[in-house]
């Protein structure tokens, strides 16, 4: 039995305005999935602390990528609240 894969979405290249708002878009969501972790950890028992840590530190290395990518980029900081 042979598998065949389709890639059903087109890549598309953005241009600078676009990956600007989708870094800034990123790093907004990734605040909130953080900020949400961080409340959930707070009432968090058994093996749930350790998800949750988990998943801080997880979002939190996201954010710090995120946020060097705009850095580099020179995106205005202020977009980014």
């Amino acid at each position: 039995m042979q598998e065949s894969y389709i890639k059903e979405v087109p890549i598309v290249d953005l241009n600078k305005e676009e990956t600007d708002a989708e870094i800034i878009k990123n790093i907004l969501e990734s605040q909130k999935r953080l900020e949400l972790a961080h409340q959930n950890f707070e009432y968090a028992k058994g093996d749930l602390v350790d998800y949750y840590s988990y998943q801080i530190k997880s979002e939190q290395a996201k954010i710090d990528y995120l946020l060097k990518q705009a850095k580099n980029k020179k995106i205005d900081n202020n977009k980014i609240g």
